[in-house]
């Protein structure tokens, strides 16, 4: 496929017009890009659904119905718990400050033969609850605001009720979306645009299907473990290090550092961090034996540290609306900058030599 000079220039424009398009858009696009990630990710399902012989309509019921359900338990039940262990750290970190002040701080100075570091307890104590008081005041204006601006509210009242209802209509109709963009398609483009896209498809089904998925069984794993291990920060730790597990490693080890030092202050002994360290332990064994395999597999997806750059970057330019838009447009850029590496290894300009092997001391 060779594309001319005009379309190359075309297509640039129609990108930065859509960038100029969202950032203006962006108040509006909100709910109807949540109802897109939605549909997105329970496309699969409704598909699944059919294949059992059920109807479009019925297998689209059923799903989001679920969704709804899920929402709803995630509302009722999560939110109560993590406000309830916010409430359980703030009554810790006194003792976790004095923990430090006589305990850690003459042990660390024994072992490494300086002088103990003094800490001025009460000011910190007074600089934390200063700070806590201040975030309780700002949320309280906040909530204040709302409630006296009877537009904020209604704002906020119509995306809680549009995002179910655009929800429902793009998964009842995401198989007739997909055919008509596909025919809007240049016959001369097909191939390569129809081969990006399902491999664009791919890159993005790892991530948001297949890893959040993997995210979310490591998160209540850690949270029933350390909670058998009788530590009181248990969901919020396991909930943490299951977040951050997006990036190999980086949640077994978060968990462990913030796990072991609750369980250290809250139990003074080193049996209840051996049992943090088994629950992360055996939860790294399942994932990489058991989970990734199985929801993941072997599809090629984006680098941890391009997420976390994606993500940043969105965040940065366009608020929130970035932060959606951030995962998929990282992996049409991955994908584009692949095709491009395979076109430019296959040019006269690149040369008939294939890449050379790159040689590593003690190899």
């Amino acid at each position: 496929m060779v594309i001319s000079d005009s379309q190359k220039w075309l297509i640039v424009a129609l990108i930065a017009l859509s960038g100029w398009l969202v950032y203006l858009l962006a108040p509006v696009l909100t709910p109807f890009l949540i109802s897109l990630l939605l549909s997105y990710l329970g496309d699969p399902l409704v598909d699944r659904l059919e294949r059992l012989r059920l109807s479009r309509t019925v297998s689209v019921v059923i799903v989001f119905v679920g969704m709804l359900l899920f929402g709803f338990a995630a509302i009722v039940v999560v939110v109560p718990a993590l406000q309830a262990q916010v409430t359980i750290l703030l009554e810790h970190i006194p003792t976790a400050i004095d923990w430090v002040q006589q305990w850690l701080l003459p042990k660390m100075s024994a072992y490494l033969s300086t002088e103990e570091i003094p800490i001025d307890a009460a000011a910190i104590k007074e600089a934390l609850l200063g700070h806590w008081a201040e975030v309780g005041s700002v949320a309280r204006n906040l909530m204040g605001h709302i409630g006296r601006s009877g537009q904020l509210l209604a704002g906020w009242i119509t995306y809680l009720l549009l995002i179910p209802v655009v929800t429902f209509y793009l998964l009842r109709d995401w198989d007739i979306l997909v055919h008509n963009v596909h025919d809007l398609i240049p016959r001369s483009l097909e191939p390569t645009v129809v081969s990006l896209a399902r491999e664009i498809d791919a890159v993005l089904a790892e991530f948001l299907r297949g890893q959040l998925t993997v995210m979310a069984a490591l998160a209540t794993m850690y949270v029933i473990g350390l909670w058998a291990v009788g530590l009181e920060l248990a969901f919020i730790v396991g909930v943490l290090a299951g977040v951050v597990s997006f990036v190999p490693y980086l949640g077994v080890i978060v968990g462990v550092i913030v796990a072991g030092l609750a369980a250290l202050v809250q139990f003074h002994d080193v049996i209840h961090i051996v049992g943090v360290v088994a629950v992360f332990g055996v939860g790294q064994l399942l994932e990489g034996m058991v989970l990734s395999p199985l929801l993941v597999g072997d599809r090629i997806g984006l680098h941890p540290v391009a997420v976390i750059f994606a993500v940043m970057a969105g965040g940065q330019l366009f608020g929130f609306i970035g932060v959606l838009l951030a995962l998929p447009v990282a992996a049409v850029i991955v994908v584009l900058l692949r095709h491009s590496k395979t076109e430019y290894q296959k040019s006269e300009i690149y040369g008939s030599n294939p890449p050379s092997e790159i040689i590593v001391d003690g190899d």
